[in-house]
């Protein structure tokens, strides 16, 4: 197990232009309607053009799932975790702090009330499922000795050509020397043997984002995965993060030209179990509701990104 620990700020320092990289000034990206981009709507463009345009053109509503609740629950549970002294940061304490915490989510959504189930059998199921997952970080990770310099922190930046990158880092910690650990909690398992590349490109994301805003490169990156009690870890250089930027550039004249053109195409897989708009997806003889005329700004709000981020 790696710890950083004994955080200390760093100073802020704009990350090295396209031009100190290598990479040329890329015209075609541009301001307006479409000029965001946070790691999960990559992702989704990655996996399917036309879940894309559903969850960010359209903005079409999606059934919220008792999984990502519970996802999010433990999110909350974990970040305020390190309120507490060292020495309360303990397994018991951690699910004590579980219904407090789903009450403060509900106060903000109250739609999620029904997803922990009735009262009873099915709603102590869903707390316990979610304690699982609480002790299971214990074994991966001894919280006593960690002080986090940052938690849940919003991150922006803007490439050249105006497209900004964003996102939540669910944990930031900094050793004495300056060294940047990023931290990502999931409560699903661990990828298979050989898409783990695939799993790591969120966190590239964030180490992309991190190294324009403090002009350093994060030391190491750390995926724990709750659901499975295992810890996925990658040393990212410089020619990692020259690589990710040219990507998500590509990512973005994709996304770009499937705007222009209106053509937002299904790439059926495997990932399709998943997805709540089978009923208008011509992949399964389903027809999309027409594009608007004019689309407006489809950027999403740092919340919207947060609530997208924490439901992993």
């Amino acid at each position: 197990m790696v710890d950083v620990v004994a955080p200390q700020a760093v100073p802020g320092a704009s990350g090295p232009p396209l031009a100190e990289l290598g990479l040329p000034r890329v015209p075609g990206l541009r301001a307006g309607p479409l000029s965001g981009l946070s790691p999960s709507r990559a992702a989704d463009f990655m996996t399917c053009p036309l879940l894309f345009r559903f969850r960010t053109v359209d903005r079409l509503p999606e059934p919220p799932s008792a999984a990502a609740a519970r996802g999010t629950l433990v999110h909350g549970v974990l970040e305020h975790l390190f309120d507490l002294d060292a020495v309360e940061r303990t397994p018991d304490r951690a699910a004590a702090m579980l219904p407090e915490t789903w009450d403060g989510l509900v106060a903000v959504e109250p739609e999620l009330a029904e997803l922990a189930g009735e009262p009873g059998e099915d709603r102590d199921a869903w707390f316990a499922a979610a304690a699982d997952l609480l002790d299971r970080y214990f074994l991966l990770e001894d919280p006593s000795r960690l002080q986090p310099a940052e938690r849940e922190l919003y991150v922006e930046t803007e490439l050249d050509g105006g497209l900004r990158l964003r996102g939540y880092v669910d944990r930031l910690d900094i050793a004495p020397g300056g060294d940047l650990r990023v931290v990502d909690y999931k409560t699903g398992r661990a990828p298979g043997v050989g898409y783990e590349a695939k799993a790591m490109f969120q966190m590239r994301f964030y180490a992309l984002v991190l190294w324009k805003l403090r002009g350093v490169v994060p030391r190491l990156l750390q995926l724990v995965y709750l659901g499975s009690g295992e810890v996925l870890r990658y040393e990212p250089d410089e020619a990692d993060l020259r690589a990710t930027e040219r990507k998500v550039v590509a990512i973005w004249h994709a996304i770009e030209r499937a705007h222009e053109q209106r053509d937002w195409r299904p790439s059926p897989s495997r990932l399709c179990d998943w997805c709540a708009h089978h009923a208008i997806c011509p992949a399964f003889g389903g027809t999309p509701p027409p594009l608007p005329v004019e689309v407006g700004s489809v950027d999403e709000t740092p919340a919207e990104v947060e609530q997208v981020e924490r439901s992993g």
